[in-house]
């Protein structure tokens, strides 16, 4: 018996492993045509991001947060404008996603190598909570894990209006969102 106890105490802790954020950033890219410059992918990045998952074979269970309040481009006006109208980052100031499943990677994890990975979970942007797919790849190295994911959608998706001011001609219906994360075993 005592050797049963022995054997599932080596392989809990390898079938699950939880994973915090210690760095990252999160992204958006619109591509719009601005009057005078020409067509041009808009970008905003923040660093405010934070969070921590539990990896159990291909499911996944925690919780990521990013503060939208934080998000900057090279424009001050086109900030300004996402945060009062598109995102309304006074009532909705953060983006939550909630990861159910990870496929792609071995178990138990490894200590070093790149994988490519989709990640399925719950995103939420204002009031409107979607299922979306996330697609990237992760890369261990000893304790820690990098993960770079990318996933899109149109506005209308999460109720988002497609900014529409003076200066731009169009902005396409296709949001793009990119996570760039430093994640840290627990």
């Amino acid at each position: 018996m005592r050797w049963w106890i022995g054997i599932l105490a080596l392989l809990v802790p390898a079938l699950a492993q939880s994973f915090e954020v210690v760095s990252g950033e999160a992204r958006y890219r619109v591509r719009e045509q601005l009057v005078q410059i020409g067509i041009a992918d808009a970008v905003g990045t923040t660093k405010a991001v934070k969070g921590e998952v539990r990896l159990q074979g291909g499911q996944a269970t925690g919780s990521f947060t990013v503060d939208l309040r934080e998000l900057k481009s090279d424009q001050a006006r086109r900030d300004n404008y996402l945060r009062q109208n598109t995102l309304e980052t006074d009532r909705f100031p953060t983006a939550s996603f909630r990861p159910k499943r990870v496929e792609g990677l071995p178990n138990p994890l490894p200590q070093g190598g790149k994988f490519p990975v989709k990640v399925v979970g719950d995103l939420t942007i204002r009031d409107v909570t979607q299922e979306v797919v996330w697609e990237g790849e992760v890369e261990f190295s000893g304790q820690e894990a990098r993960v770079l994911l990318r996933t899109e959608f149109p506005f209308e998706r999460f109720g988002l209006v497609q900014p529409r001011v003076p200066i731009l001609l169009s902005v396409e219906n296709r949001i793009r969102l990119e996570v760039d994360l430093v994640l840290r075993r627990k």
